[in-house]
C-alpha cells in the first residue's frame, strides 16, 4: 500500500467530531517555519572564495516584514493548547493518572529527536577524526539542530498544562489577563531598566498565554461571531504601536548584529503577533473546515501530520546537505549575492534541491514518530520532573552550544547527547530505556 493511500485510509476514518483544522494548523506552522528557514539563511562565497553565512534579514532590512508571516511558532502554542486541553480532560474524566498522561506526551515530540541527535553525534565524531577544521563541524552540527530549542520550551509548557487548565476553568479570561501583564512587566524590567537576565522570563509567560487561548479555541470563547476579527485588529494595532512607537524591532526573530531580538527571548511584540495570528486563524477557521470536508486536501493534511516532527527536524539537516554538495563542486549557484534579481530566481532550483534531500530523510526517519507502547504506570512525580529536566537541558544545550566540542578526543559534547536519551529513560522509553530493560 502506497504511503497516500495509508494516508486516505486513517482520513476516512477521523471521527466526524474531530476539528480538522487544528490539524491542518498544525502542519501549516510547520511548513511555514521550513520555508522560513530555507529563506533566510542565505550563505554565498565572497571575493576572497569564502563561504560566508549570509543572513537575509540583515542583507535586505525590508525583508524584516516578512517574518509577521513566517514566524508562526504561535500558532504551533496555540494548537498544543487546543489539543492538551481536549487531551488532559478526558484523561481526567477517566481518572489516569498525569504521569502516563504527560509521558505519552514527552514521548511523542521527543521520540523522533534521537535519531537526528544521534546521527549528527556520529557525524560529528568522524569529522572531528577526519581531521575536519572543528569550528566548521561545529557550524554544521549547530545549525542543523537548532529547531531543537523549540522542543525544550514546548515540554515545559505542555508540562503546566493541568496547571493552565485549571486556572482557565477557574479564571477563564483573566488567566490570560495575568500572563499578558506579566509579560509587560517582564518587558519594562528587561528594556526600560536594563535587567537583561529577567527577559527569560518570558519563554514561560509568553508563550503560557498563547498556549491559553487554545482553552478558550477550545472551550468555544475565542472564535464565537466577529471575536477572531476584533482580537486580530486589537493586537495587531497592538504590534504596530509597539515597532513603530518603543524600541521593539520589525524582525520577529533574531537579526544578527541587533541589539534586540523579540524572539530569544520573547517580546510583548512577539505575544501581540501571536495573539493576533490567532485571532486571524480562527476567524478562518469556518472556511477552513469547509476546504477540509474535501478528502484529497485533509489526507494531505493527515499525511504531512504522520511526518511533521520528522519534517522538522531534519529541514536544516537537507539544507547543510546540499549546501556541502554545492561547495564541494566548486560552489555552484554560491556566487549570487542574496538579495539580488539573480539569488531570488534561483530560489525556485535550490527549494526543489532542498526538498529532494528531505525527502529520503523523511522515507527513513519518519517512522520514529510512531514511538512505542508505554506500560501507563504510574511514576513518580520527581521521576517525571527529572526526566523532563534532564530532556529539556540537552536539547537547550544542543540549540546553544553545540554537540561539537572544539576541544577532546571525540570532538562531541558526550554529556550533551547523553542528557535527552538518560530523561527520556527515566521517563519510560529511548534507546537507554530498551537497553536497561534488556
Amino acid at each position: 500500500m502506497s504511503i497516500w493511500a495509508k494516508a486516505r485510509s486513517l482520513a476516512e476514518k477521523a471521527p466526524p467530531e474531530r476539528n480538522r483544522y487544528v490539524d491542518f494548523l498544525r502542519a501549516f506552522s510547520i511548513l511555514a517555519v521550513v520555508i522560513g528557514h530555507w529563506l533566510v539563511a542565505a550563505p554565498y562565497i565572497d571575493a576572497s572564495g569564502e563561504v560566508v553565512g549570509g543572513h537575509l534579514l540583515g542583507i535586505l532590512p525590508w525583508s524584516q516584514w516578512l517574518t509577521w508571516g513566517f514566524q508562526v511558532m504561535p500558532l504551533f502554542f496555540l494548537v498544543g493548547g487546543f489539543s492538551n486541553g481536549v487531551s488532559w480532560a478526558a484523561q481526567k474524566r477517566d481518572g489516569k493518572p498525569y504521569s502516563a498522561w504527560f509521558a505519552s506526551r514527552i514521548q511523542r515530540l521527543i521520540n523522533p529527536v534521537f535519531p537526528v541527535l544521534l546521527f549528527w553525534a556520529a557525524l560529528t565524531f568522524v569529522g572531528t577524526q577526519a581531521g575536519l577544521d572543528r569550528d566548521v563541524v561545529n557550524m554544521a552540527a549547530q545549525l542543523a539542530l537548532i529547531p531543537v530549542w523549540f522542543l525544550a520550551v514546548y515540554l515545559f509548557i505542555t508540562a503546566l498544562t493541568p496547571i493552565a487548565h485549571a486556572a482557565w476553568q477557574r479564571f477563564g479570561w483573566g488567566s490570560i489577563a495575568a500572563l499578558v501583564l506579566a509579560a509587560v512587566a517582564v518587558d519594562i524590567a528587561r528594556i526600560g531598566y536594563a535587567v537583561a537576565f529577567i527577559g527569560w522570563a518570558n519563554f514561560a509567560f509568553v508563550w503560557l498565554a498563547v498556549h491559553q487561548l487554545g482553552f478558550a479555541w477550545g472551550n468555544g470563547e475565542l472564535n464565537r461571531g466577529n471575536r477572531p476579527w476584533l482580537f486580530l485588529a486589537t493586537w495587531l494595532s497592538v504590534l504596530i504601536a509597539l515597532v513603530t512607537a518603543l524600541p521593539y524591532p520589525i524582525a520577529m526573530i533574531g537579526v544578527p548584529g541587533a541589539d534586540l531580538s523579540n524572539s530569544m527571548p520573547p517580546t510583548l511584540a512577539l505575544l501581540s503577533l501571536g495573539f493576533a495570528q490567532a485571532g486571524l486563524a480562527l476567524g478562518l477557521e469556518k472556511a477552513g473546515r469547509r476546504m477540509l470536508d474535501n478528502i484529497q486536501i485533509w489526507t494531505g493534511v493527515v499525511l504531512m501530520n504522520g511526518m511533521i516532527m520528522t519534517v522538522y527536524l531534519w529541514h536544516l539537516t537537507a539544507f547543510v546537505a546540499v549546501l556541502v554538495a554545492a561547495w564541494l563542486l566548486g560552489g555552484i549557484g554560491l556566487d549570487a549575492y542574496p538579495g539580488t534579481g539573480e539569488w531570488w530566481l534561483a530560489r525556485p532550483v535550490w527549494f526543489a534541491l532542498y526538498i529532494a534531500t528531505l525527502l529520503p530523510l523523511i522515507a527513513i526517519f519518519a517512522r520514529y514518530e510512531r514511538g512505542s507502547a508505554l506500560d501507563g504506570k504510574p511514576l513518580p512525580h520527581w521521576q517525571l520532573v527529572l526526566g523532563l529536566v534532564l530532556i529539556s537541558l540537552g536539547l537547550a544545550m544542543t540549540a546553544a552550544i553545540s554537540i561539537a566540542s572544539p576541544e577532546g578526543v571525540s570532538g562531541v559534547r558526550l554529556w550533551v547527547v547523553a542528557l535527552p536519551l538518560v530523561g527520556a529513560a527515566l521517563v519510560g522509553f529511548g534507546p537507554v530505556a530498551k537497553w536497561l530493560r534488556s
